[in-house]
């Protein structure tokens, strides 16, 4: 990832303090300018609606663009799908929107069509992940730290089952997304030099039925030698707690689990046993990315990056927070 400035104060429930823009250098300012009086046309390229947590971040974009904002809101769904991600854009570019923020299914490929935004003078913000291209083709990016999140995730199994003989498995997120491949990074580098060692890591996309179809290979091919699961996702352990009840385990005992989102599902399988740790990834990004929207249509200065904290979580910890859960 690049220099990153962390949002001090971002509460749970997803009230973001805001932090002053600092740095100059910041995105173009569309055709017309743009302030509080003037409605803002915003195309927004989301991933798709693979799990809760994606459900979660869409509906806080909707809420935070808003009428009542002073947004005009253009809503695309790519099914993850990174070719109709980019023709979504495109599109996007043709309507001669005021800004365009995206949610990048994969890190690469992004290039080209940010070139042809920069050219029609529409800034492009990039909300959750983060792409390969040239700083300079997009305004910001409003996201999680993955890598980091990979790390509180292995240090929690290292500091567990480290020492010990440890046989974990893999779901992995999407492939060449930055989310998936930053986490394993993460992961990768806090269990390092231990005593576990990975049997086997497949992507299941990030979802839950794909998450369950993988786990289910991995008992078919290893059986209760594997002691460890981390998933990417929340969505992906539940899933795949389908399958180990299926093989006649016990999810949380025979296999502890490992998850990444800390989505009210995920949180209720930690309160519940069935999930053992689980490190948050905060989809309440809206109202931070439509105050950088402002901005930048504006022409005012913003920083390149802004990063949101993760909590992570125990049983009781999730237990205490699950009846204020807003996702």
């Amino acid at each position: 990832m690049k220099a990153k400035k962390i949002l001090a104060g971002f509460a749970l429930v997803g009230a973001i303090a805001l932090t002053t823009a600092g740095c100059a250098g910041g995105g173009n300012t569309a055709g017309g300018g743009g302030g509080d009086d003037k409605v803002i046309t915003v195309g927004f390229a989301q991933t798709g609606s693979e799990s809760g947590w994606r459900s979660a971040n869409t509906e806080s974009m909707k809420e935070a663009f808003s009428e009542a904002n002073g947004f005009n809101l253009i809503f695309n769904a790519a099914d993850n799908k990174p070719e109709a991600q980019i023709a979504a854009v495109r599109s996007f570019i043709n309507q001669g929107v005021d800004a365009i923020v995206l949610a990048p299914i994969v890190t690469d490929g992004w290039d080209d069509v940010l070139k042809e935004a920069k050219d029609a003078n529409i800034p492009v913000i990039l909300e959750d992940r983060t792409v390969s291209a040239p700083e300079d083709l997009y305004a910001s990016w409003v996201g999680l730290d993955f890598k980091q999140e990979g790390e509180t995730a292995g240090k929690w199994v290292a500091d567990n089952f480290g020492k010990t003989p440890t046989n974990l498995v893999v779901l992995e997120g999407t492939t060449g997304s930055s989310a998936a491949t930053d986490r394993a990074a993460g992961f990768d580098e806090a269990i390092k030099g231990t005593d576990i060692k990975v049997l086997d890591s497949q992507t299941g996309n990030f979802t839950r039925a794909e998450g369950k179809t993988v786990m289910e290979g991995f008992l078919q091919k290893y059986g209760s030698t594997i002691n460890v699961l981390f998933a990417h996702n929340d969505d992906m352990g539940l899933g795949a707690l389908d399958a180990i009840k299926a093989a006649g385990l016990k999810p949380g005992t025979d296999i502890k689990i490992v998850t990444i989102d800390a989505v009210k599902d995920g949180m209720t399988a930690l309160a519940d046993g069935e999930f053992n740790y689980i490190v948050e990834c905060n989809p309440l990004l809206g109202d931070k990315v439509a105050e950088v929207v402002k901005k930048v249509v504006a022409g005012e200065s913003v920083d390149k990056s802004y990063i949101v904290e993760d909590q992570a979580f125990d049983q009781e910890q999730a237990k205490a927070a699950l009846p204020d859960r807003k996702y």
